[in-house]
């Protein structure tokens, strides 16, 4: 009976957690020696691949000594808190890793707070210890600070640590001192991380994840945490709401390496995944048939930012995507809901629009780019904080905001900032950068990281994390420049792009599509201006000497589908098709703009 021990890595982005993940199955030989896999396996679909983040949770399981260990790959992104909260009450403790240059950032702190708050054991990787001016011995003064600032308690801040480069595959006790692999990290999993002791009872398991087959329907995942599941059993599903639902168990499966294996039953402590069981949700536990008790269930944080999905009713619509009515978005949206817990939808007063929160610009975002790559047109509306009400005062979501950049224009940021209505807490210079945290509300963040790179000439790391809600701020300054918008349908012609370019920057190429009320350049000035760039240059039988200059054409500013949604005014959209993203005024004729003229 091999002893199981369940581990979540936890980590800020980038800081290497997945290579770490892929380096342990390397080790414990998860793969013939002919077996070329790559990196980053555990980032398996191409948004986590091109992002280079995780975004949904992942379950590997290696053998180790004789011991099984499950290994779950968190998201490090505060975006994906829906996301962490369900996977740390699969594990017995976490694996904190820490750059040894940046040390331990906001999305760590995130992370390890609710790791912390579940009473798990942490044990610390100081990871990238190769890298020139780090300060491994700083950076461990600096986690044990975090976790006791957090409220860890006394035996959560006795941890273990190792020192290492995940990349160089490659772990000490001490940061001096290279090794030639990772066994020292495994043993401390071994010795440190509790092993799971089965309570008394009969059958309980919290569904924390699910999956979905097209041949088995839905599966759920979890782990059993008491009693025995066995291929065929009956069950009761305890509800959320705590009614109660009998169904049965048709297949039980462990995680086996990247795979899963199926089993006639499961041990205690084990991560499983079951199918047949009908209309569950994540928060559900699987009990005993005859004495059903229901588990402690799972508490989301409330989403914070909203936007509007609509059709795509622009002159183009159809012409790139397959699923384009109303009835292909709801569809969508609510197979979305069922696995992504931070997510809500509301339906609005017309059918083809639904009101959509989440947890921030990114969690929203990763959701359109996903339906867009499954083949979806859709418009999205300017994204809008919730403003709630507490206690009779009008309150809105205040973000920690972390800024590393060149010390030498720090004073713009800062003043950027502040103009948002963002409060300085600290200033810490590292080398020859600054690191600065402010407290600023979620709107002033919206649009922010577009401005910030183009001031620092792309060298500032921008992250920021929900803090909770304050009475609003006043008003925040929105986008000072106006849109050029198209008054006619027809070709972008270089010529005309030519006499225009003094008015302000494009948006399109050359020979480029457009449409009347498209959005395809921003203003010099702060009004919006209707300009026409398909006209051709008159032709004439009279010659004239040298009068033609070639035509010098700027290149186009193309957006990414985040820098698009903070860029936008309230009176546009964001038109997302598979392979193209425009933006549009929300009124497409410039007479009805002026009529309804959004506020």
């Amino acid at each position: 009976m091999p002893i199981t021990k369940n581990i979540a890595i936890i980590a800020h982005v980038d800081h290497g957690k997945t290579t770490l993940v892929d380096k342990i199955m390397y080790h414990c030989q998860l793969f013939r020696e002919n077996q070329n896999t790559g990196d980053l396996i555990l980032d398996n679909n191409d948004l986590e691949r091109e992002r280079g983040i995780t975004i949904t949770s992942k379950n590997v399981s290696v053998v180790y000594k004789g011991t099984k260990i499950n290994i779950i790959d968190t998201p490090g992104h505060a975006d994906f808190g829906g996301e962490v909260e369900r996977v740390l009450n699969m594990a017995d403790g976490v694996l904190l890793l820490v750059d040894a240059f940046e040390g331990p950032m906001p999305q760590t702190r995130f992370v390890l707070q609710k790791a912390i708050d579940l009473g798990l054991k942490p044990c610390v990787v100081v990871n990238k210890v190769d890298k020139e001016n780090c300060t491994p011995e700083e950076v461990h003064e600096k986690v044990f600070d975090l976790m006791y600032e957090l409220g860890a308690e006394e035996w959560q801040l006795d941890f273990p640590t190792v020192y290492g480069s995940a990349k160089n595959n490659w772990m000490s006790d001490d940061w001096k001192n290279e090794t030639d692999n990772i066994e020292p990290l495994l043993d401390m999993v071994i010795e440190h991380i509790p092993t799971f002791e089965p309570k008394e009872g009969n059958t309980q398991m919290l569904i924390t994840s699910l999956d979905f087959s097209s041949f088995t329907g839905r599966i759920a995942i979890g782990r059993l945490i008491r009693g025995g599941l066995k291929e065929g059993q009956q069950i009761s599903l305890v509800k959320r709401d705590g009614s109660i639902v009998k169904s049965k168990i048709k297949e039980l499966f462990i995680f086996e390496g990247l795979g899963r294996l199926k089993v006639k039953e499961v041990v205690t402590g084990d991560i499983c995944a079951i199918t047949g069981i009908e209309g569950f949700e994540i928060g559900d536990t699987v009990a005993d048939i005859e004495e059903p008790e229901g588990l402690k269930t799972i508490a989301i944080d409330e989403p914070t930012m909203s936007m509007l999905f609509t059709i795509n009713d622009s002159p183009f619509f159809g012409q790139d995507g397959k699923f384009v009515t109303s009835r292909h978005i709801k569809e969508r949206l609510e197979r979305e809901l069922e696995k992504n817990l931070a997510l809500r939808v509301n339906e609005t007063d017309s059918a083809d629009k639904f009101l959509v929160f989440g947890r921030g610009v990114l969690h929203l975002s990763v959701l359109i780019e996903t339906m867009r790559r499954e083949g979806y047109e859709l418009q999205i509306g300017q994204p809008q904080v919730i403003i709630k009400e507490i206690d009779g005062v009008k309150c809105e979501p205040i973000e920690a905001l972390t800024i590393d950049l060149p010390e030498n224009v720090s004073g713009k940021a800062v003043e950027m900032v502040s103009i948002r209505k963002g409060e300085m807490t600290s200033m810490e210079a590292k080398g020859n950068r600054m690191v600065c945290e402010f407290l600023i509300p979620s709107r002033g963040i919206i649009g922010l990281r577009n401005q910030l790179l183009t001031a620092t000439a792309g060298e500032a790391i921008m992250s920021h994390r929900f803090l909770e809600y304050q009475p609003m701020k006043g008003v925040i300054p929105q986008r000072q420049n106006g849109s050029l918008v198209s008054m006619e349908n027809g070709k972008a012609i270089p010529y005309s792009i030519d006499k225009l370019q003094d008015r302000g920057k494009f948006f399109v190429e050359p020979g480029e599509d457009i449409y009347e009320g498209q959005v395809i350049g921003e203003n010099s000035r702060g009004d919006d201006m209707t300009v026409n760039i398909t006209k051709t240059k008159k032709m004439s039988n009279v010659r004239s000497s040298g009068a033609d200059d070639k035509a010098k054409i700027v290149p186009a500013i193309k957006f990414s589908l985040e820098e698009a949604l903070e860029y936008i005014q309230k009176d546009e959209y964001v038109e997302v098709t598979p392979h193209f993203l425009r933006i549009r005024k929300v009124y497409l004729k410039e007479v009805d703009r002026k009529r309804y003229k959004i506020a």
